[in-house]
């Protein structure tokens, strides 16, 4: 039986056993059965697209940080907590739970010190970013909706707190396309899986193109991404009697949608297998550059590596890189001691102050909007007067923004004094999705896309661009 007179399960079926044993990239099957999938399969979901206005950023790079970073111990100073650790506050919810708590004020573990010509507050848990400052725009009155960090992590990411639903990254690729066709246009760099699973990058009902390829550092950090055959030229041969047939039947069945999709597919397959080792070699970068990122020439692991590798996938058109520093376990969920937060700040700090340092010198920083954020803070009080760590807390938390149409040295927002709630200018998770689209020429409430009878968008039906940051 021809493989195009097969019902369409089978037709999946085969295509699986065309891909098979030279699958080159993660998400190369799920994308090729998506563009077969859709109605419009003969246009290139990831074509580069127009933004709906001119845009301040043509990528982004995304840094979350896994388990929940005490805001009051990092980025939002309160001398008050200081003065008045050990004597009690009342809330009237704890983890979740409504009611009437009496809690006691912990002192922060870091000192404050103010930094740059701007004189921003940051603590000494990060004296490399602390050199920084007057290239980021720090939001003290970060607010989510969930306590838990598998809502929490999956709301940062895709908007959504208890449905899975498209992630940020995969919103940017299917509203601008991609300006490299031999490279995703959405990729996830995560030494282990972190909470919330592959729902952090995934597309959901989004065509399956847009889903992040997750790269793991190490010695092999895209699996399957080396050809199979022993040469270039045998596979090229292939590729080509595969090509011949295709085109017959092309030419048979009069632009047939479905195999010009798979033809794409096959073509930009090829074309990742050609790019991502060049993308992936980092023999040529200079001893000062390997530096700038904390790395030993050589090395393939680290945050280092992964903030070195965003520099490069984005300067190769990448749209959208998201870097995870842990996963679901070993992060910054300190219950039990807040100075496990020390050695996950050096994983960190050098690293992503050299990325800022690369991409200005470079003239990247003018055009790639580079975001910090973890899921939520921690609790500026605890259960116990003697504990030592804190507890989740959603209610407000610190992230940043740097580079292209934010407003550098810029503080934006405060909590209360003991950093407990918002004092000012809240930014809920939807006001920050909504202003990194805007800054990316893309309106939130008009990148929408059609599911299940209604549309859909990235901030649900909220969000309002934060003006107060901007350029």
């Amino acid at each position: 039986m021809k493989p195009d007179s097969l019902p369409f399960s089978s037709r999946r079926g085969f295509l699986r056993s065309m891909v098979g044993g030279s699958i080159l990239l993660p998400g190369l099957v799920s994308s090729l059965l998506a563009e077969e999938a859709s109605p419009a399969a003969n246009v290139d979901p990831l074509a580069p697209k127009h933004p709906h206005f001119p845009p301040k950023a043509k990528r982004v790079i995304f840094l979350h940080m896994s388990g929940g970073v005490s805001h009051v111990d990092s980025w939002d100073p309160k001398p008050r907590l200081f003065s008045d650790a050990g004597k009690t506050t009342s809330v009237n919810e704890y983890q979740g739970r409504k009611g009437d708590f009496k809690m006691f004020l912990k002192r922060p573990q870091w000192e404050f010190a103010a930094h740059g010509k701007s004189g921003t507050e940051v603590s000494s848990l990060f004296p490399h970013m602390a050199e920084c400052v007057d290239d980021l725009c720090v939001i003290r009155s970060m607010k989510s909706d969930h306590t838990n960090h598998y809502e929490a992590t999956l709301g940062m990411h895709t908007g959504s707190f208890t449905f899975a639903r498209p992630s940020i990254g995969s919103w940017v690729s299917y509203g601008l396309g991609t300006e490299n066709r031999n490279l995703p246009s959405f990729v996830v760099i995560a030494p282990r899986s972190p909470y919330a699973g592959g729902q952090v990058w995934g597309s959901d009902f989004l065509p399956g193109a847009h889903q992040g390829t997750l790269v793991v550092p190490g010695a092999e950090p895209i699996a399957n991404v080396k050809r199979r055959v022993p040469t270039q030229h045998l596979q090229e041969l292939e590729l080509g009697l595969m090509a011949g047939m295709n085109n017959r039947h092309l030419a048979a069945h009069h632009a047939d949608p479905l195999l010009q999709a798979r033809i794409r597919s096959f073509e930009t397959a090829f074309g990742m297998q050609m790019e991502v080792p060049h993308v992936l070699d980092l023999s040529k970068e200079s001893d000062a550059t390997l530096g700038l990122y904390g790395l030993k020439r050589g090395q393939t692991t680290g945050f280092g590596w992964q903030c070195l590798m965003a520099r490069r996938l984005v300067e190769q058109g990448v749209r959208f890189v998201e870097l995870i520093d842990s996963g679901s376990s070993e992060n910054w969920d300190a219950h039990g001691d807040m100075l496990t937060h020390a050695p996950l700040a050096k994983n960190v700090d050098h690293a992503i102050a050299g990325l800022l340092r690369d991409l200005k010198q470079r003239g990247m920083l003018e055009d790639t909007l580079v975001v910090w954020t973890t899921e939520f803070g921690r609790t500026p009080f605890v259960e116990a007067k003697a504990a030592g760590g804190r507890e989740h807390h959603h209610w407000v938390f610190s992230s940043w923004l740097a580079g292209a149409g934010v407003q550098p040295g810029k503080v934006y927002g405060e909590s209360d004094e003991y950093g407990i709630n918002v004092g000012r200018d809240p930014v809920h998770v939807h006001d920050f999705h909504a202003t990194i689209l805007h800054l990316l020429g893309l309106d939130h409430e008009r990148l929408t896309y059609r599911h299940t009878g209604r549309d859909y968008r990235l901030t649900d039906v909220a969000g309002n661009v934060v003006k107060g940051i901007l350029t």
